[in-house]
């Protein structure tokens, strides 16, 4: 028989800890996550590698900048006008999304204000070496129009004029005419019904 000195001692002594769970080789649930030091999949999915962009080569201008007399007409018209070859350049440059005319205007009015319209013009003359990969001849393109600007703008015309361009119908009578060029290939492209030959006695 316990006595009551024993029953109190038994049941004032606090129950004992439990044990740390254990975690054995064969991966036994324990009810605890358990990090690993290397997790068994990635945050971020495979990605091929990339590859490498390979820039398309640049190609020579048609024309050389000191070709100015090779079209006599356009020539002429920048020597004495040089705003009407910019604002036909212009439009074509910037595919129809400013007019002829309102370029040539503000090309006049920068040339009248600052005396050096040639800051405004090579810009285009970078826009449209980006637009045809065209090599930077004979040199950057703000130090040609600085140094040269009527042949820089005599060779860029005569560019856009080898490239197939009207210079004279600006951009939009340009898209006009090559539409009615490709309605015309495709209509002839069409062979004719043929006529089946009549009976011969």
């Amino acid at each position: 028989m316990y006595s009551s000195d024993d029953y109190r001692r038994f049941m004032t002594t606090p129950p004992p800890e439990p044990a740390p769970p254990s975690f054995n080789g064969a991966g036994t649930a324990t009810g605890i996550p358990v990090s690993s030091p290397e997790p068994s999949f990635s945050e971020k999915p495979s990605q091929a590698p990339l590859q490498p962009k390979v820039k398309a080569p640049r190609v020579p201008w048609s024309s050389g900048l000191c070709d100015c007399f090779s079209d006599p007409r356009n020539c002429c018209i920048t020597c004495w006008c040089p705003c009407i070859t910019f604002g036909q350049i212009a439009e074509i440059v910037d595919k129809g999304s400013s007019a002829c005319g309102v370029n040539g205007a503000l090309y006049t009015l920068i040339a009248c204000v600052t005396g050096c319209a040639c800051c405004y013009s090579c810009f285009y003359r970078a826009k449209m070496r980006q637009q045809y990969l065209l090599k930077p001849s004979p040199c950057g393109d703000c130090l040609v129009h600085c140094c040269c600007e009527y042949c820089s703008l005599c060779q860029e015309y005569r560019e856009l004029k080898n490239r197939g361009f009207d210079m004279t119908i600006g951009w939009h009578g340009n898209v006009e005419r090559q539409n009615r060029g490709v309605e015309m290939s495709s209509m002839s492209s069409q062979t004719a019904p043929t006529m089946e030959e009549g009976m011969s006695r």
